[in-house]
This record gives C-alpha cells, sequence and structure tokens, in this order.
C-alpha cells in the first residue's frame, strides 16, 4: 500500500515567513515532502540567465537551513515538472500539492494547465494560494485596490514547525537529481546582490531604519538610487520576502521615519501588483502589443542599431553607462531603465520583443508581470498611458551632472574634460588629438542624430494613437485594467 503524502512545491516563494503552503502543511496531520524542480524549459529560456539561477540556488541554500533546524530537507530534482509529479504520484499516495500562485511566462501557464490535468487525472488536490496582491480569475478591475489593501491587512501566515510531518525520500534517480545543479550554480563568486530570506530581511531593516530617508530625492539619480531605493525588487520577484511583510513593516516604520519617503515607497509596492495583475489578466502581453492598433508599426529590425544598444556602444554616454552597469550589477534604478527602453523603440525606432529579452536576461529582479507591461508602456504600445521620450542628454544632466556614474562605467571618458562627458561629439577634432580622445576611436561615434531621431518618432506615435484601431483598443484596455483612477 503507497504511503500517502502532501507536497509542498516551491517556486517563486522560497522563503518561511508569511508563507502560506508551509502554514497549510502544519496543520495537516500527513507527512509533507518538500520539493524544488529545476526545470529544463525555464532553466533554457530566453528571457532568464544564469545571474537568475544563482539567486535561486543562494535562496535555496538559505532556506534548506532555516528548513534543516526543523529537520526539514529540501529536495531537489531536476526534470519537467508534469514528469516529476507523476512519478511522484506512482510512488505515493498524493493526497495534495500546496504551492503559491505564479504569474509568470507561457511557459509556467503551461506547465500549470499540464497540471491541473494530471492533478485531476490522479485524483489529486493542488490548492494554489494567492501571491502578492495579484488576484486570478478577474475579468476586470472594479474593487483591486479595496481588495489589495484588505490582503496587505492580513495577518502574515507563518507557520509552526514543530508539528511538520517530513517524508523520508529514498536517494534520487541520477538522471533526476537536482543537487548537482544546485551545487554548480553556488559555484561562482560575485558582487551581485545574494539570494536569500536572511539578506531580504537585512535589506529592508536597513532602508526602513536609514536609507529610505533620501528616496524621493535620490529614486531617479541611477548612482544615489543604489543605496537610497530599498533594492527589494529581487527579493520580492523570488519570494525571499513577501509584499505584505514588507508593507507591514513600512507601515510601522512611518513612526519615527519619513512619512512623505515611506508613503512614496508604499505607492510603489501597489504599483509592483497592479502591474502583474494587468499581465495575470493578459498574459500575451510577452508576445504581442497590448495595443494591436500598433502593430503595424516597428516591424523591422535593425542589427546593427540593436547591438550597438545591447552592447553600450551607443555613444551616448548615459546609455552607454546604464548597459554596462546592468551586465556588472544587475541593476539600475526605474528611470534609467525606461531611458534605455525608450531609445531603443523611440530613438532607436526598433521593435521592442527582442530588448525585452535582452533586458529580461540582465534584470536580477526579472518579474515577468513587471517586466512586459512596463517594457510595453515604455514603448508606447499601449495606447492608454503617456508617451515619454526620454532624452539621454538632458538625463545625466539632470541626473548625473557630476557625471560620476558616467566615468563609473564608461571609463574612457575619463580623457576629457567633465562639462564634455555628457556630449563628448562637441568636441573639435584639435581638441580630440589635444587630449589624447578620438571619438570614434576611444569612444564610439553617436550612432543617430539625436534630435531628428526623436522629432521623427514622436510625429509617427502620435499619428498612430489618432488611428481607429487604436482608440477603439483602448477603450477595452480601460475598461480591462482601470479602476477608480487611471495610472500611468
Amino acid at each position: 500500500m503507497q504511503k500517502q503524502i502532501q507536497i509542498v512545491w516551491l517556486k517563486r516563494d522560497l522563503r518561511i515567513s508569511d508563507h502560506a503552503a508551509f502554514k497549510k502543511a502544519c496543520e495537516v496531520d500527513l507527512p509533507t515532502l518538500v520539493l524544488y524542480i529545476w526545470e529544463p524549459s525555464l532553466l533554457n529560456a530566453p528571457d532568464h540567465s544564469f545571474i537568475h539561477w544563482r539567486f535561486i540556488a543562494e535562496s535555496l541554500q538559505n532556506l534548506k537551513g532555516a528548513l534543516s533546524q526543523h529537520k526539514i530537507k529540501v529536495h531537489q530534482y531536476r526534470g519537467e515538472v508534469v514528469a516529476i509529479l507523476n512519478t511522484l504520484m506512482q510512488e505515493f499516495d498524493v493526497k495534495r500539492i500546496l504551492s503559491h500562485e505564479e504569474t509568470g511566462t507561457k511557459i509556467t501557464y503551461d506547465r500549470d494547465k499540464s497540471i491541473k490535468v494530471l492533478c485531476k487525472s490522479n485524483n489529486v488536490q493542488w490548492i494554489e494560494y494567492q501571491q502578492f496582491g495579484v488576484q486570478r480569475g478577474r475579468i476586470n478591475r472594479a474593487s483591486w485596490g479595496k481588495d489589495w489593501y484588505d490582503f496587505m491587512g492580513c495577518d502574515l501566515l507563518n507557520p509552526d514547525f514543530s508539528i511538520f510531518s517530513t517524508v523520508e525520500m529514498d536517494k534520487i534517480p541520477a538522471e533526476s537529481d537536482g543537487e548537482g545543479i544546485y551545487e554548480d550554480f553556488l559555484l561562482e563568486t560575485h558582487d551581485l546582490q545574494r539570494g536569500g530570506e536572511e539578506m531580504a530581511s537585512r535589506y529592508v531593516a536597513t532602508f526602513l531604519a536609514e536609507r529610505h530617508k533620501n528616496y524621493n530625492k535620490n529614486i531617479s539619480k541611477p548612482l544615489l538610487a543604489r543605496k537610497s531605493c530599498s533594492r527589494l525588487s529581487p527579493y520580492l520577484a523570488y519570494g525571499n520576502i513577501s509584499v505584505r511583510e514588507v508593507y507591514q513593516r513600512a507601515l510601522k516604520a512611518k513612526v519615527h521615519g519619513n512619512k512623505s519617503a515611506l508613503n512614496a515607497f508604499l505607492s510603489r509596492l501597489r504599483w509592483h501588483c497592479h502591474f502583474i495583475q494587468k499581465f495575470e489578466m493578459e498574459p500575451r502581453y510577452e508576445f504581442e502589443n497590448l495595443n494591436s492598433g500598433f502593430d503595424q508599426i516597428r516591424q523591422e529590425e535593425n542589427e546593427i542599431l540593436y547591438q550597438a544598444w545591447e552592447e553600450g556602444t551607443t555613444g551616448f554616454p548615459m546609455v552607454d553607462a546604464c548597459m554596462n552597469c546592468l551586465k556588472q550589477t544587475g541593476y539600475i534604478n526605474f528611470r534609467m531603465r525606461a531611458m534605455l527602453v525608450s531609445f531603443l523603440c523611440f530613438h532607436l525606432w526598433q521593435p521592442w520583443k527582442r530588448g525585452a529579452l535582452h533586458l529580461g536576461r540582465l534584470f536580477l529582479d526579472f518579474e515577468p508581470g513587471i517586466h512586459y507591461p512596463q517594457f510595453q508602456m515604455q514603448a508606447g504600445v499601449t495606447g492608454i498611458n503617456t508617451i515619454r521620450i526620454y532624452n539621454p542628454v538632458k538625463q545625466s544632466l539632470d541626473h548625473d551632472a557630476t557625471a560620476e556614474f558616467i566615468l563609473k562605467w564608461v571609463p574612457s571618458l575619463k580623457k576629457i574634460p567633465s562639462q564634455f562627458v555628457h556630449f563628448p561629439w562637441k568636441l573639435s577634432l584639435l581638441e580630440q588629438q589635444t587630449l589624447g580622445f578620438i571619438l570614434g576611436e576611444d569612444y564610439p561615434e553617436p550612432i543617430i542624430d539625436l534630435e531628428s531621431a526623436a522629432r521623427k518618432a514622436r510625429a509617427e506615435i502620435w499619428e498612430m494613437r489618432k488611428h481607429p484601431k487604436v482608440k477603439m483598443e483602448n477603450k477595452r484596455i480601460l475598461a480591462t485594467h482601470t479602476t477608480e483612477k487611471r495610472v500611468v
């Protein structure tokens, strides 16, 4: 007779605190198998990269250490989830699978549909718990804001592991053993943020105690934002801490902290869920323009322009500095992300999809539900959002006036006077020769004429917004994705 068990399937919820699946498992008198699956389809996905999997491995390392204190093991498998679960259902009498909902890419969406079929055919109950403030099954946003605040105000679901019953597993078959993948990802030393619930809690603590005080002042500055912003995005993306816990800790911090800064931060926690909710309701964001009226523009790719943008060799210092910074650290602040997308899609007039994959691989905090809606918003193809064409020279003058950020990430510009770092093309040939700096050799010449490119893009995108199909789609989008007031 098969042994009856339940499974806690870990995905983007690699923590203990405020974990509904763990809490439920503790409350049910049934041996529990804690499971993480390294999925080849995701490992090879075009919008994922090594940095994401290393962060997950670090998160698992921290989680394993915390659970080991309760003599609980995380079993790591390698393979597609349906196949792994099917094997476990042959070995055990699986009564239920407990997990958090995941608003992911088409890969995870299709996977979850297959799992539902598998569970139904094996009479297994699959219970998915709400993650973030995102609600599954919505057709519009009526009362969404109230529901979000209600969810954030609920008590944290902290499990009592003293009543947790584990499953003793035999050795996992070699072809399905995920420990090797996990260990390989942990081998490399690096300077990026490290994963894990312990690190997440530290970042929350330092932000709420001190770093938040200059949040409003520095949020748009690429150098100072690295300290003044919370830097919690990767920890939220991989579930090292819940949005609800961060929200409640931030509310308490308002008693002694900078109320204006913390209110701004709290509003952005809601924006975080707002965009994921968009993606949950319309996952085609990943592949298609939200407003199909824009389908006829920016159809052809220019390989030279794309490569210059991807490699940080556009000849525009702030653009190149941001891309170089991303490659090394996995992080830039929101305004600079918006500028990178704007430059690609407006100044270079390139389709957004390849760019979305590239930045997805570079963002340590890659969260599909935020990434794709934001990318389309900055690319100007939603139809309902304000069109923002960010001038990279103005952005560098406004937010990096001393060029400290640019010079850190484009060191070749250190040869020239600081007043020319924002626009090295203004140096005369004689000045370049005197300085020992030749544009086109020491640093690329601009790949486009900035002003004429912006003028052309602005005229074309605004003309498209007048198109009947764009207007018709706008009505549908507004009815689906807005509540009491419009979010732009």
